[in-house]
């Protein structure tokens, strides 16, 4: 073994050192991926989002995008409310929507120059509040209101068109709270 390699691996080892004595001096702690720490769940149970909207399929947008976040970097099992050690209850408690940007338009009505504002876009924003229950005793685990989240959708003379971006907000809207609501859940223990 030449002088340069031994020097390489003492450094190694050096490094290893410290870094064993500093991780295990301070009062971090590395966590298991995808499990909630502190928690003994095995299990989560996602029943239907509650919501005001009078908008079909808002619910199941939102309680989809929630499912599809545990299902796919929980670990746990999404399982009827029967079965769950965990129920994570989620209730939407205000949405709406407010202009976001503006078309000004002028136009001669009667002599008059008229400036006319039309909506080009729109914010869609959306509040909830969420808790994870442990089933068996109905302690609530943790528990977070007001969560919000917004996105803006273009705003057009075809209603259709906009409907659809309008539900394209939505699913982004869902999707990062579902995102917000798994790491409450799983990192904040």
């Amino acid at each position: 073994m030449t002088s340069r390699s031994k020097s390489s691996c003492t450094r190694f080892i050096l490094f290893l050192v410290f870094f064993a004595l500093g991780a295990g001096s301070c009062a971090y702690r590395f966590q298991q991926i995808g499990k909630p720490h502190g928690l003994e769940i095995t299990s989560i149970a996602i029943p239907m989002v509650k919501s005001p909207s009078s908008t079909l399929g808002f619910e199941t947008e939102f309680t989809r995008n929630i499912r599809e976040e545990f299902i796919d970097y929980s670990g746990l099992p999404v399982v009827s409310k029967e079965g769950a050690d965990g129920v994570l209850e989620i209730r939407i408690t205000r949405i709406g929507s407010n202009p976001f940007t503006y078309t000004a338009d002028e136009r001669n009505v009667q002599g008059r120059t008229v400036q006319y504002e039309t909506t080009s876009r729109r914010w869609l924003w959306v509040k909830m509040d969420a808790r994870l229950v442990d089933r068996a005793s109905g302690r609530i685990l943790w528990e977070q209101k007001g969560m919000e989240d917004k996105a803006y959708y273009q705003v057009t003379t075809d209603p259709l068109q906009t409907r659809y971006y309008r539900r394209l907000a939505v699913g982004q809207v869902a999707r990062n709270l579902a995102k917000k609501i798994y790491a409450q859940t799983m990192e904040r223990f």
